[in-house]
């Protein structure tokens, strides 16, 4: 029985609702949170354990009635085939993304300039394809920022 508190503890979907749940005294069980999204309770319970995948139709439903827009990115990063590539993103304080951001924008001037040199030419040699590694790690990180701001935006906004 340990199992089953600590399987559904650490489920991202069970904690979003028991955090909402503060503001909603209806999310504090699986019934009234079922019953808000108009599903099953069995299938929100097989959700919160891991069992069974939500769809991205209860995820919709899930960020918006608990105000988690961070379960829309952890579906689509974690559980959607399609999404797999797409930026993970974090919550974070509003403060702590500005910092990251700060920091990505500095990279990104030196990444402009070595895309650049890279680029001038028209082809891209082997000699060249650190930098260019180097270029898309640097645009990925800032595309993982705005994603954060994004969230944090949504989020309290």
């Amino acid at each position: 029985m340990a199992n089953l508190a600590a399987k559904t503890c650490t489920n991202v979907f069970y904690r979003a609702r028991c955090e909402a749940s503060t503001h909603n005294e209806r999310l504090s069980s699986r019934e009234g949170a079922a019953d808000l999204m108009s599903i099953d309770r069995g299938r929100l319970y097989r959700i919160e354990r891991g069992i069974t995948n939500p769809y991205a139709e209860e995820i919709c439903l899930m960020a918006d009635l608990y105000n988690a827009p961070e379960l829309e990115n952890h579906y689509c990063t974690n559980v959607c085939p399609l999404g797999k590539n797409m930026p993970k993103a974090d919550m974070e304080t509003l403060d702590r993304i500005s910092l990251r951001a700060l920091s990505t924008f500095r990279k990104i001037r030196e990444t402009k300039d070595i895309l650049l040199d890279i680029t001038s030419d028209g082809v891209i040699d082997e000699s060249e394809r650190t930098d260019l590694e180097k270029v898309l790690e640097n645009l990925e990180e800032l595309e993982q920022v705005a994603q954060s701001l994004k969230l944090w935006v949504k989020k309290n906004l």
